[in-house]
């Protein structure tokens, strides 16, 4: 028998919850009234997270897990915490529940396996649940401890219990090797971000930190600084403690002292953020908005900037995140040349991957790590001239603070600082164009739909998943065998979307290998849904 433990999303899994929620608090553990529906909706059902394990379309056994106070067991034990022998991040585990003929199987373990899995990703370090008296043996074998009084009616009490990860390791063998696969490094990650750090760049990081006052690391700073003005062109760069959102503001809080309308490109994810960082900052500005993936044109923007002789600037992503399509920044350039604008550019996810020229780019925002192969933690802002005074941009926003404080007015990081430019010696043009074309060759030849063509950033390969196939089933089986793909972000769900982002230390025999695995499983799970549709 072939059990699969994940976690629920289809609908017609949620509909076999509900069914076995009363088959078993209702008919076997008398904890609610009957219904004529034959469905128990639980009262958290919104804010659980179930993990199941399903027997080809049937859902065999359930686990709830939730974090979100107050829990269940506050309502039956006012002042919870004072039973408790133990602090730490909790969450309560309820509605365990196995079919009667699954019972004398692997499936319970399988659940239990699956939800301290969870767990460990979420950094819950302790498990709480009410466990029914009829099972208190088997709860404590697998290392689940007592505490505080009985609660319920007769006929349905349940013992309040607590599981740490310490004390399910010592319960069982199995555990011991998730915790080892847990804890050891992913056979590879094609994340974009964090992404697999260099072990050069890791040993950078590593030497103790000095105060952003000393002399050897604002000597340090403004080597670095130098450094990525050379590699792009650039005339002054700033580097701030943030993120690629953070270095996004920066620019848009420099965007207000432009008098005159802007123009945002979007035709993806963060396009539209651009809009949103405009947005909260009260620019004024018009758009070209795409549907995902689809062209912006050179003509259209020509067309906008000719009609709307107002537009003084303009602001887009080099490379769309979301797809990896790459906008002609340098074509782009010439037309705002011609009509008298600024062109300001989001690289975050180009900078490192694809050469870049700013000499003539009015602002351009990266970060650290990504492209860069270094830690995030770093938000960097390439701008052509020097920065105008404006005392009304709130301080950690004010780049003419960082300009005349070579960007240290404020505490910095020495360990992020010799990362990155630990990082940006290893940087290899040529190298990851040449394995982002292999990888998308062979990608299309095991039957994925991979979006785009050469053309595309060499840094992200996005994959379109066929309706039959779910992008978090497989994303989670890839998961499963140390291969992290990016695929849990709400965007990439709602697409049935996966990506390959070889960003970072790419090393080209991991990546084949774990490309061919991936193929793997999607053959696998094509068998299975032909498989069900033969049934």
């Amino acid at each position: 028998m072939n059990i699969i433990c994940k976690i629920a999303t289809e609908p017609n899994e949620i509909e076999q919850i509900h069914q076995l929620n009363y088959q078993t608090f209702v008919e076997e553990i008398p904890q609610h009234k009957q219904n004529e529906d034959q469905h128990l909706i639980d009262k958290f059902h919104e804010e659980n997270t179930y993990v199941i394990a399903k027997a080809g379309e049937e859902v065999a056994g359930m686990i709830a897990i939730r974090a979100k106070r107050p829990f269940s067991l506050d309502y039956k034990l006012p002042n919870l915490e004072e039973y408790l022998p133990v602090k730490g991040e909790f969450c309560e585990i309820r509605l365990l529940s196995v079919k009667k003929e699954y019972r004398s199987t692997r499936v319970f373990y399988q659940l239990c396996e699956k939800l301290v899995e969870l767990c460990l990703e979420k950094n819950y370090t302790t498990a709480l649940i009410s466990g029914t008296v009829r099972q208190l043996k088997l709860y404590k074998r697998i290392g689940f401890l007592p505490f505080g009084p009985l609660t319920g009616e007769e006929g349905a009490q349940f013992q309040p219990m607590y599981l740490t990860k310490e004390n399910f390791e010592r319960s069982t063998k199995s555990f011991e090797r998730l915790m080892a696969r847990n804890s050891g490094p992913a056979r590879h990650s094609f994340l974009p971000g964090p992404v697999p750090i260099h072990a050069k760049v890791k040993r950078a990081f590593s030497k103790e930190a000095v105060s952003h006052r000393n002399h050897d690391f604002i000597s340090g700073l403004k080597d670095l600084r130098s450094q990525l003005c050379r590699m792009t062109d650039a005339s002054h760069a700033e580097v701030v403690v943030g993120t690629g959102t953070l270095s996004n503001d920066l620019v848009a809080a420099q965007l207000k002292n432009i008098e005159g309308d802007g123009l945002i490109l979007a035709n993806g994810e963060f396009g539209f953020r651009l809009i949103d960082h405009a947005r909260r900052f009260q620019l004024s500005f018009q758009t070209i908005e795409r549907e995902w993936n689809e062209p912006i044109t050179h003509e259209e923007i020509a067309y906008m900037l000719k009609e709307n002789p107002s537009i003084k600037w303009v602001w887009t992503v080099h490379c769309e995140t979301s797809t990896g399509y790459v906008f002609d920044i340098s074509g782009i350039q010439e037309l705002c040349k011609e009509h008298g604008a600024e062109l300001c550019v989001d690289a975050c996810s180009t900078a490192g991957i694809i050469p870049l020229n700013l000499k003539n780019i009015y602002f351009a925002s990266t970060v650290s790590g990504k492209g860069f192969g270094s830690y995030p933690g770093l938000a960097i802002v390439f701008h052509r001239d020097k920065i105008k005074e404006n005392s009304a941009v709130p301080r950690y926003l004010d780049l003419k603070m960082y300009e005349e404080n070579q960007s240290i007015p404020y505490t910095h990081s020495s360990n992020l600082v010799s990362a990155l430019k630990e990082s940006i010696k290893l940087i290899d043009y040529e190298k990851i164009n040449l394995l982002a074309g292999i990888a998308r060759k062979k990608l299309k030849d095991w039957g994925f739909s991979v979006l785009g063509d050469d053309d595309y950033s060499p840094g992200i390969l996005t994959i379109s998943l066929p309706q039959s196939i779910s992008s978090r089933e497989f994303g989670d089986a890839c998961k499963q065998i140390g291969i992290l793909l990016s695929y849990e972000s709400r965007y990439l769900l709602d697409r049935n979307w996966v990506q390959v982002a070889l960003m970072g230390a790419q090393d080209e025999q991991k990546v084949m290998s774990s490309l061919e695995m991936m193929a793997g499983i999607l053959e696998k799970q094509y068998e299975k849904r032909y498989d069900y549709e033969v049934i």
